[in-house]
């Protein structure tokens, strides 16, 4: 589905992406995994066009989105998440997933002096949108609450609700279990694995810790120093030597 060929991202002096070459598979959920300053980021800013690359390439189902733009990319199904949640925090849960979705009839002034039924019609089917993804996510108990309100774990669930609410073909997800509680972040993954085996979203997430990625994702893919360095299952890319030496000796190889 997503194709990355020689990827180079520079900040003046500083390569942060270097020559990075990967694939993202259709229906998969592939891990990113690498040291701090390994790249991985900013690789996502790059696909997800926040950044422009300095040279390289990035394809979707083999058409070139090579610097387009985050709403372009939107609209061709490409969507992220962020490792700090950006909800309208003085909106309610509810409402924050029904502003998601594009071209509504309620946009324009004359639909609203005019066509009022065509306005009350698409709100109606908004909402019921809105509604069933509540459901799926089990977050009922906060539909109505402020977005500002909720913990860390729930506005991650929030940020995941809101790319339910288009018809994603691909979820970048950064650090979705950063600062989230163990409880909230099992229940993260299982609405990540439930949405992939049951609706085929494909995900790539940037994740350190590496429980949660065992238990979602294959392939893994470490990055270091702005490249990949290793493919492959959680055990094979945890038990590579270059890993391993990566990671300065953290204890990676140890956490099976």
């Amino acid at each position: 589905m997503i194709v990355v060929e020689n990827l180079h991202k520079r900040f003046g002096g500083v390569h942060a992406v270097n020559g990075a070459s990967l694939s993202i598979q259709p229906g998969s959920i592939t891990g990113l995994i690498g040291p701090n300053g390994a790249g991985k980021t900013t690789l996502f800013n790059v696909i997800a066009g926040l950044y422009q690359p300095t040279s390289g390439k990035v394809l979707l189902d083999g058409e070139d989105i090579t610097g387009l733009k985050p709403h372009e990319l939107f609209h061709k199904g490409v969507l992220r998440t962020f490792q700090l949640a950006h909800e309208f925090s003085t909106l309610t849960v509810r409402d924050n997933l029904m502003m998601v979705p594009p071209n509504q009839a309620g946009e324009s002034l004359l639909n609203t002096w005019f066509k009022p039924g065509l306005v009350k019609g698409h709100e109606e089917e908004v909402r019921a949108k809105a509604d069933e993804v509540i459901r799926f996510l089990e977050i009922e108990h906060v539909a109505n609450e402020f977005a500002g309100n909720l913990s860390g774990g729930q506005k991650k669930l929030l940020e995941l609700g809101r790319t339910m609410m288009v018809d994603a073909k691909i979820v970048f997800l950064d650090e979705v279990g950063a600062g989230v509680n163990r409880t909230l972040l099992h229940k993260i993954g299982d609405a990540i694995i439930k949405l992939n085996e049951e609706r085929n979203y494909t995900f790539c997430l940037i994740e350190h810790d590496m429980e949660f990625v065992a238990r979602l994702c294959d392939p893994v893919i470490c990055m270091a120093e702005g490249a990949v360095l290793a493919e492959g299952t959680i055990d094979e890319v945890k038990n590579n030597e270059q890993v391993i030496e990566a990671y300065l000796g953290t204890g990676l190889k140890h956490k099976k």
